[in-house]
């Protein structure tokens, strides 16, 4: 199979989960974001042990895909603990790391590790739960469209500038980072996202979900989300590059591991969020 009908192999599969369980939300929705974040997490780790500060896997992993499931704890209204407790997980990891590490390693380094693996893909993720329960999103299908936009959106840059750069990519984004992307790829994904955020603002949310954006808000936030999507995308790039591989892992054909179908996302779900209250308004 080519890459290309790899890629909409797996689409085809894994969109109409996601969205599905974005629908129903709450425990089902973090349980979905828990699992990909912990393979996620699990890159990660694999990649900070390439790179030489060896993040600790259990704490990674356990605690990253707790970050959702958490999220949705305090939607519902269970006690979280104070951040005096936070503050001990801290002090707990360095305990861990000074053991299995030991003098001849970088235990500290590998706490850091750690601690950026749990925020970057953990806390980043839970920003899905965010978003489907945001005060803009009325009911599921609201919700669910108020998680979708900033996926298609990233989706869409990512696959204009894939195309785009193939065909017409001379000059490189960034080659010190990600010898493939292009400067003409990284603005086709930027004006693709434009033209989706508009149709969005305009044919989707109205209809569907009740609220709206000015055209000239939905061309600001396709250009903020599309923008910090591919830094995202190049986060991970810089991580991979100091790890020495191509990819986080081969686990889903055509696309390679599963941070490398969310690195984009890490960086444009949270940006969505905010933007969010600054650009959506009620319908009538």
């Amino acid at each position: 199979m080519s890459e290309l009908a790899k890629r909409v192999g797996v689409a085809v599969v894994a969109i109409p989960a996601v969205l599905a369980a974005t629908w129903v939300g709450g425990w089902t929705l973090a349980a979905v974001v828990g699992a990909v974040a912990a393979i996620a997490a699990g890159e990660f780790v694999a990649l900070s042990n390439a790179a030489g500060t060896p993040a600790l896997k259990v704490h990674t992993i356990l605690i990253a895909a707790a970050m959702p499931v958490a999220a949705v704890a305090v939607l519902e209204g269970f006690p979280v603990p104070p951040l005096g407790v936070a503050v001990l997980l801290v002090l707990e990891l360095m305990v861990v790391a000074l053991w299995v590490r030991g003098g001849s390693q970088n235990a500290l380094g590998s706490v850091g590790a750690t601690l950026l693996g749990i925020l970057y893909v953990g806390g980043m993720l839970s920003y899905a739960i965010a978003l489907r329960h945001h005060r803009f999103a009325l009911d599921a299908r609201a919700g669910t469209l108020l998680v979708a936009l900033p996926l298609v959106v990233t989706w869409v840059t990512d696959s204009a500038a894939m195309f785009a750069g193939k065909a017409w990519g001379v000059r490189k984004l960034w080659p010190a980072v990600s010898p493939g992307k292009t400067v003409v790829g990284a603005v086709a994904g930027l004006i693709a996202a434009v033209l989706v955020s508009v149709a969005a603002a305009r044919f989707a949310l109205p209809p569907l979900a009740r609220i709206g954006m000015t055209t000239g808000a939905a061309v600001g936030f396709g250009l903020i989300v599309s923008a910090v999507g591919q830094v995202g995308d190049l986060a991970e790039s810089l991580f991979k590059r100091q790890a020495g591989v191509k990819d986080s892992s081969r686990l889903i054909p055509g696309h390679g591991g599963v941070l490398d179908r969310v690195d984009s996302l890490l960086f444009a779900l949270p940006v969505a969020y905010v933007l969010y209250d600054f650009v959506l308004v009620v319908t009538p």
